[in-house]
């Protein structure tokens, strides 16, 4: 049997395990303490981070035949516990609905519904990317959520809430899931590199976790990339030539060119980027991104949480710094050249030439 992967094999079972969202954990675990739990939830937020996590820790929690009165967590040790992480439990039915969109698998759904639990306290549906349902199958769910017996609990998952209907929404108690701090991710990753045995350098973790753009699974599915490599002991290095994209480093180095109108230095850093094999179509969104951050805390250096949690002090004062010596009519040219190049760039003969002519373009006044 193949091992685990980093981000199921380090999963949390528990509401203490998890890292990150804070103010939801507590308003659920608060719930649970005082039996209050609601019959639809809607969890909402970036892709991975922990939106279906906290969503299997809740149905175990709500199931647990140990859960003592005032209090939240599941005990992972009782029969109902241990079926649901072993995924082996038929009351907890958990849909993708990118897989399932039409009206008749919800329908299905609302037939299983009329069944009572098999051998858990509550059936409990977990329904993920829940805006790609059609109209029809969001219209059987929204008659379900209605009137759902006593025993069912909803959650459904969604990265584009937009999409859900605001009838579907009115029913569910709403959670918004933040991406998290660059801190947080580093210091869970440490925390599985030691369980691993695995020697790690922080500027190599400071490096996956800007990769990983504030999602935890992600950071853990590149730190498992990582470590694929059998090395004991990982460097800056290594994690550069594995992960084969620019990082914030690159960016930064980027825009020092362009403030100082080093439109040599420029072009021979974006031909050093393409002869190393990176992606510059990924390097122009890395920059547009950067750049953003840059015109928002230009604004006000107090959304750094906003924009940038996932950030080290060091980098938000770097881009503090720069800021300062760009203008924001320069800013908004610069984000849009880029724009155009990124678009450019997948179908270009040489893809270096979109950013060697916006450097000209930029540069040549």
């Amino acid at each position: 049997m193949s091992e685990l992967v980093l981000y199921r094999k380090y999963r949390p079972q528990s509401f203490a395990d998890f890292v990150g969202q804070e103010h939801i954990v507590k308003t659920i675990t608060n719930a649970l303490a005082m039996g209050r739990v609601a019959h639809a939830y809607l969890f909402c937020g970036p892709r991975g981070v922990g939106k279906t996590t906290i969503a299997r820790i809740l149905a175990k929690a709500a199931n647990c035949e140990n859960r003592k009165k005032d209090d939240y967590e599941p005990c992972n040790k009782c029969l109902a516990c241990q079926e649901i992480n072993q995924g082996k439990s038929l009351d907890i039915i958990e849909i993708d609905a990118a897989s399932h969109t039409g009206v008749d698998d919800i329908r299905e759904l609302r037939d299983g519904i009329r069944f009572s639990p098999t051998r858990l306290r509550y059936k409990v549906f977990i329904i993920d990317e829940v805006h790609q349902l059609s109209k029809a199958a969001f219209n059987a769910l929204l008659k379900t959520l209605e009137e759902p017996p006593e025993y069912a609990i909803f959650i459904l998952a969604t990265t584009e809430i937009h999409k859900v209907q605001e009838t579907i929404i009115s029913r569910c108690q709403k959670f918004d899931f933040h991406r998290l701090s660059m801190e947080k991710i580093i210091e869970r990753l440490a925390k599985i590199a030691k369980s691993e045995g695995v020697k790690i350098e922080k500027p190599a973790l400071e490096m996956v976790a800007m990769n990983a753009e504030g999602g935890m699974r992600d950071a853990e599915s590149l730190l498992g990339q990582i470590m694929a490599l059998q090395d004991k002991n990982i460097t800056l290095g290594e994690v550069k030539e594995i992960l084969g994209t620019p990082d914030i480093a690159a960016a930064i180095e980027m825009i020092n060119f362009l403030i100082s109108k080093d439109a040599r230095g420029a072009i021979m850093f974006i031909n050093k980027l393409q002869d190393d094999g990176y992606d510059l179509a990924q390097f122009a969104k890395t920059l547009i991104n950067y750049l953003r951050k840059m015109m928002i805390l230009k604004i006000d250096s107090d959304l750094a949480k906003l924009v940038a949690p996932e950030m080290t002090e060091e980098y938000i004062k770097i881009i503090l710094e720069q800021g300062q010596k760009i203008s924001f009519e320069d800013l908004n040219k610069l984000m849009r050249l880029l724009i155009s190049a990124e678009n450019e760039i997948k179908n270009a003969a040489l893809p270096q030439l979109p950013l060697e002519l916006l450097v000209i373009e930029l540069l040549s006044d």
